[in-house]
């Protein structure tokens, strides 16, 4: 099994390895050692080796430009609607076509051109200090109220989900409100952007900030096992609000993945997409990794479904993707670090 995780970039002028025609080339960006019995389970239904080079998205889309017309990978597979976007942009990925993909994935979760599907997805919600927050945002345009100053914690403007959730909003409220909103927002910051969703958790837990925005697979984790930094005494105190459930929802990230352009195994490429939009591998997504399933009426692990039942932004994932270039403008304008 082929498993880089550093200095991906450095390797782009080795020689690609020599494959089976039996196997699956997989690079992938998400990082979750659970994600080891979707690829056991793929190998014992249908005899293809996985083999899988793990790194950054962006390290691995750099790999494979430069590796060109004779890379190996077959799969592209990360963690957001902007990475994807990227490897579409990139011109690394291909048109499929696949009648179990189209029946299985809801058309908002899948690229126009079939490039890319959603199989997982968190919903980016706002979570707050119930001791010291008695009336917290009920909207993601609510995070930007004065009333809320010097409250709010939230990852930088470089990282995929700000840039993701501020280009939903550009879709579903326009420009001018988003513009509005980030400033709104960098008005209200307790602190300077940083660290990960994990630490804008930990930031309620410290008192550093009594208002976050986190992917709910953080905390669904926390409420199954010991997360350092946010003990269960602790996390009883958190309260959670899915935005926007009178009006377009709350906002959704995905994990997607593609073909390859130059995939050497194409068909096995697509059997392994269409193996992920499966019920056994839609249970173990949530089961082994808290998310939510791509595929309605696919059942929920019990740390997920103890967060409750909630309306999800349908908006199209694919128009949004569009919005991030605009996206990244208004945090620059508005000083979001």
């Amino acid at each position: 099994m082929i498993r880089t995780t550093t200095a991906l970039v450095t390797l782009v002028a080795l020689a690609a390895p020599a494959f089976a025609e039996g196997e699956l080339n997989i690079y992938t960006s998400r990082h979750y050692d659970t994600d080891e019995q979707l690829y056991s389970d793929f190998t014992e239904a249908t005899g293809i080796t996985v083999n899988r080079i793990e790194g950054k998205a962006d390290e691995l889309l750099a790999r494979m430009n430069a590796e060109g017309v004779n890379s190996p990978a077959d799969i592209f597979m990360a963690a957001d609607t902007s990475r994807m976007k990227r490897a579409k942009d990139a011109g690394v990925l291909q048109s499929i076509d696949s009648a179990t993909l189209e029946a299985r994935i809801p058309g908002y979760l899948q690229d126009v051109d079939n490039q890319w599907f959603g199989f997982s997805q968190r919903s980016r919600i706002i979570f707050y200090d119930k001791t010291t927050v008695e009336n917290p945002p009920q909207t993601y345009l609510d995070l930007a109220d004065p009333a809320y100053e010097g409250m709010v914690c939230h990852r930088s403007s470089t990282n995929p989900y700000s840039q993701t959730l501020l280009a939903s909003i550009i879709e579903n409220h326009g420009q001018e409100a988003a513009t509005a909103w980030a400033e709104g927002m960098v008005n209200n910051f307790a602190r300077d952007p940083q660290g990960g969703d994990t630490d804008q958790l930990r930031g309620l837990v410290s008192g550093e900030c009594q208002i976050s925005v986190s992917n709910t697979y953080y905390f669904a984790r926390a409420i199954r096992t010991d997360v350092r930094g946010l003990p269960k005494d602790a996390i009883a105190n958190i309260g959670w609000v899915f935005p926007s459930q009178n009006a377009e929802g709350a906002h959704m990230n995905l994990s997607g993945g593609g073909v390859a352009v130059h995939a050497p195994h194409k068909e096995n490429a697509i059997k392994f997409l269409e193996y992920l939009s499966s019920d056994q591998a839609q249970l173990y997504f949530s089961g082994g990794n808290d998310e939510y399933p791509a595929v309605p009426g696919v059942g929920l692990s019990p740390s997920v479904a103890a967060l409750g039942l909630f309306k999800p932004d349908d908006v199209d994932l694919s128009a949004v993707a569009e919005n991030i270039p605009t996206a990244q403008q208004i945090f620059n304008t508005v000083g979001w670090e």
